[in-house]
């Protein structure tokens, strides 16, 4: 086994080891490696046991994006369905040009 003093960083070539990860077997230092569940462990062994321990979510994920997508077409179809029913409440003499001209007067 070799010493654990002579040893340098994996991702640092110019720095020395502190810790040896359990997992991978390579030498790390302070940097590299963090305490999880009372063992230190390098980033690369951790976000292994990370996604061994998190359920999948990836089938829902997708299933709720389309979801959503849905969601706000219908919402956006909505909205622009009641801004043509209040657009359609302005009455013609307003669209005619007339209905300025009777407003006009009104200043006179």
């Amino acid at each position: 086994m070799l010493s654990l003093a002579r040893q340098h960083c994996l991702n640092h070539a110019a720095r020395e080891a502190v810790a040896q990860c359990p997992q991978c077997r390579h030498f790390f230092c302070r940097e590299c490696v963090t305490e999880h569940d009372d063992r230190i462990l390098c980033a690369a062994c951790l976000r292994k046991i990370s996604r061994a321990d998190g359920p999948d979510r990836r089938p829902f994920r997708d299933l709720a994006r389309a979801g959503l997508s849905l969601a706000g077409f219908f919402t956006a179809a909505l909205f622009f369905y009641w801004l043509g029913q209040i657009l359609l409440l302005i009455p013609t003499p307003f669209h005619d040009g007339t209905l300025w001209q009777s407003i006009g007067s009104w200043h006179e």
